[in-house]
């Protein structure tokens, strides 16, 4: 005689809390949570709302009302500042903060999904700013030292951004598989390194320097030819970087989910000893890991020394090699 299988019902208490710790409803909550955070800190330090909540005997409705709209405006501004300027007067100026802020995010999200594979991997990799300059070194190098036709200069001059980029984050990994250097400690060191050579670069005529430039030593402009062109035309600032930016993702989602690197990268991420164990060579996973990560960098190098009118300064990197982290943080956690 057979035995049946008991089905155990899932009690609703299971149920509401496996869909709580779901990935979709956690990062809803992050976001909701930063609001609220957000929103205690401009009540609390307002000068408006302190002043009025120090008459609350007297008025407490405008207490109460003077924490609303300090942080009505304050998201209002937000609002209308990245996403949509609803008080403009004309549908272009209404629509150019969501095309800034894209703008802004492309070479962001390029290099935080970097520096999220080597955290994918069980490294850590500070060193996206030097990757960055790097690869506005072989960028700003092809796109005025060398003469393409159309397009085909764009992409020689991304290819270059992206490999200067990767031979100096190889170097990173080829440095931790050989000698066992720990990479936060040499990716800093780096930074500097490339930061110096960049600077160089730009004081020699022969390499970066513009030929008829004043005394701030800066590159000569992109060639038109070389340049990531205007997306939504003249009148908007967004590039075809973004465009490179949504191909990026897709690429990294490939890598780690879809093919064998990937699937080494996290082997060795979980646990290097077994990842060892089972064949996988650790060490060349790790140069492998470093410079497919600062290859990530690489574009968004390009996407900042082609998409510029003017030369380009020591300046151009703009911090974004270490916010690269916290967007990182953010793909990492979101697994």
């Amino acid at each position: 005689m057979s035995k049946k299988k008991e089905v155990k019902l899932s009690k609703p208490e299971s149920v509401l809390t496996e869909i709580m710790s779901g990935d979709p409803v956690r990062i809803a909550l992050s976001v909701l949570l930063g609001f609220i955070i957000g929103a205690i800190f401009m009540a609390a330090f307002n000068p408006d709302v302190i002043s009025a909540w120090s008459n609350f005997s007297s008025d407490p409705a405008m207490a109460f009302s003077s924490i609303w709209w300090t942080i009505q405006d304050g998201y209002g501004a937000l609002f209308s500042g990245s996403i949509l300027n609803l008080s403009s007067s004309n549908f272009i100026d209404a629509f150019r903060p969501l095309t800034e802020t894209l703008r802004f995010a492309a070479p962001l999200i390029m290099a935080g999904l970097g520096v999220a594979l080597t955290f994918r991997v069980g490294l850590f990799n500070i060193g996206a700013t030097g990757q960055i300059i790097m690869g506005l070194t072989g960028a700003t190098f092809v796109s005025t030292r060398i003469q393409l036709p159309i397009i085909i200069h764009m992409l020689v001059a991304v290819m270059a951004a992206v490999l200067f980029a990767a031979l100096w984050g190889a170097l990173v990994g080829f440095l931790k598989a050989r000698t066992g250097a720990h990479e936060v400690i040499v990716t800093i060191m780096l930074n500097y390194v490339a930061t110096a050579l960049f600077t160089f670069c730009l004081r020699e005529p022969s390499l970066l320097l513009e030929k008829n430039g004043g005394g701030t030593p800066k590159s000569d402009e992109p060639a038109d030819t070389a340049k990531l062109g205007a997306l939504l035309g003249p009148d908007f600032n967004i590039t075809y970087g973004v465009i490179i930016a949504v191909l990026a993702v897709l690429l990294y989602w490939w890598l780690m989910e879809r093919s064998t690197f990937g699937f080494r990268f996290k082997m060795v991420g979980h646990n290097a000893s077994a990842a060892k164990s089972a064949g996988i060579k650790v060490e060349n996973t790790y140069i492998w890991a470093l410079a497919i990560s600062a290859g990530f960098s690489g574009l968004a190098a390009a996407n900042q020394g082609l998409s510029i009118n003017g030369g380009l300064v020591t300046s151009i990197e703009a911090g974004i090699g270490f916010d690269a982290i916290t967007v990182a943080l953010l793909i990492v956690t979101g697994k």
